[in-house]
């Protein structure tokens, strides 16, 4: 298995430190709901973390949730209400968010404000090495006295600073010194510190709870790309002068950001699709379907349009294990295999997972052929199952009925089948199983019996 380091800028073999693969991945700052640009970096997390277990890995799988940050104190008092009220309820809402979408629970969800102690303690430690400094009841980090500071954003101190925007202050020693503890002001959530009341900065929560958590090397740390500089070198600069120990992360995978036209899909920035919002529109299914289209490291695009098809996708799917086998079977049997062999292939080259997702649909296919020929295919279905549920997280359980028929859809439908039919009877079933994806996307699932095809209209909820 090969996977993608952002610290080397290449695929390097995958070979964990231990028996257990350590993995940390960000979470999230609970001032909102969750938006689907979140969705899909757990549900890409969420795969590469089933894989792996499918693969035989074991894992222990952290997460954070920033529950004390600017943005959750500014929200709560537009709301007047208190920023741990505001946090826990979108808290609490996020993680219902991640089971309606399938992703799996981490082992351990870390709140920023139960880890105080262990912040402490770090903090303490690096103004005890020298690589911080308390100033004003704030402490410091110097990326001076971190020689390898840019390693994984590939930048020096310069082109960090060139056309970036850094607050004026007299208290830091560069200009690129970042916060690792906070004066608390009037009114604010603080705790009480060596250095004064105040709050800890964002990125030296996630170096706390990942050390107390996983140790100090941990195998793989994901995030999104827009984490790799500040948050992820911060979390290299700060851990590796804590411990003393290199590196402190073995292999960084960061995916690509969710666009809504031109820009990021983001909270800040106000363009952004909800899963709530989603969610009644598209099943969990096609949501990660749609995720899954895309390699995980590449940008993606929301569309209605791209939804739809993975929704139409996850239908064919349904349809395919859904059927039922031949009464009359020719004595063959589908060999799907092959087909397992190249969905662990794609997999097992830095999760290429749309590689993987045409596997599934090729065997989908494959099983759609033998059952109109008289071939047996259950095991067939059983591996597409398999490798869909255990490793995509894919349900497969229910169609989502989505309109009614129009006058002008049913003759459409009916033109269709009658195609279809002719390219059945000259033996063309992949033409014919093209004809009924197409039937698929005006609504309608075909049903084939010994006397005829069984047209059932899907309709609204």
């Amino acid at each position: 298995m090969k996977v993608f380091n952002t610290l080397s800028g290449r695929k390097e073999d995958f070979l964990p430190q231990g028996d257990v693969v350590k993995m940390y991945v960000c979470g999230v700052t609970p001032y909102d709901d969750a938006h689907i640009g979140h969705a899909m970096s757990y549900i890409i997390f969420d795969v590469i973390r089933r894989y792996l277990k499918f693969q035989g890995y074991q894992l222990k799988y952290v997460q954070n949730i920033t529950d004390i940050d600017d943005k959750i104190i500014a929200r709560a008092n537009s709301q007047s209400i208190p920023a741990g009220e505001l946090a826990q309820k979108y808290s609490q809402a996020f993680l219902e968010d991640m089971t309606d979408l399938n992703v799996e629970p981490a082992d351990i969800y870390p709140y920023a404000t139960g880890e105080i102690p262990k912040i402490l303690e770090v903090v303490q430690g690096l103004v005890d090495k020298g690589y911080a400094y308390q100033a004003n009841g704030s402490v410091y980090f110097r990326v001076r006295s971190k020689e390898d500071y840019g390693k994984l954003s590939r930048r020096n101190l310069e082109q960090m600073m060139a056309g970036a925007r850094i607050e004026a202050s007299g208290e830091k020693e560069h200009p690129m010194d970042f916060v690792l503890w906070k004066a608390s002001k009037p009114g604010e959530p603080s705790w009480e510190s060596p250095w004064g009341p105040g709050r800890p900065g964002w990125h030296i929560e996630c170096s706390a709870m990942s050390l107390k958590y996983l140790g100090d090397t941990l195998d793989i740390h994901g995030g999104g790309q827009d984490l790799v500089f500040p948050h992820h070198e911060n979390e290299i600069a700060q851990s590796e002068s804590f411990t003393g120990r290199k590196p402190f992360v073995k292999y960084w995978l960061h995916n690509g950001l969710l666009r809504l036209g031109e820009e990021k899909m983001s909270k800040s920035l106000g363009n952004l699709i909800t899963i709530k919002e989603a969610l009644p529109k598209y099943s969990a299914d096609a949501i990660r379907l749609f995720v899954l289209s895309s390699h995980y490291r590449s940008p993606l695009t929301y569309s209605e349009e791209a939804l739809g098809a993975a929704g139409g996708g996850v239908e064919r799917l349904i349809r395919a294990v859904s059927r039922d086998e031949p009464a009359g079977s020719s004595g063959q049997v589908l060999d799907a295999e092959p087909y397992r062999a190249r969905f662990v292939v794609a997999m097992d080259d830095d999760f290429n997972m749309p590689q993987a997702v045409a596997t599934i649909f090729d065997l989908a296919r494959a099983i759609n052929q033998a059952a109109d020929s008289g071939i047996s295919f259950g095991k067939a279905q059983n591996i597409l199952l398999e490798l869909a549920r255990k490793v995509l997280g894919l349900r497969l359980e229910t169609l989502e009925f989505i309109r009614e028929p129009s006058q002008e859809i049913e003759t459409r439908v009916n033109r269709l089948i009658e195609e279809r039919a002719k390219l059945r009877n000259n033996r063309q079933f992949q033409l014919a199983d093209e004809i009924r994806d197409k039937v698929a996307e005006l609504g309608a699932i075909l049903e084939d019996t010994t006397e005829r095809t069984k047209i059932i209209w899907k309709r609204k909820k």
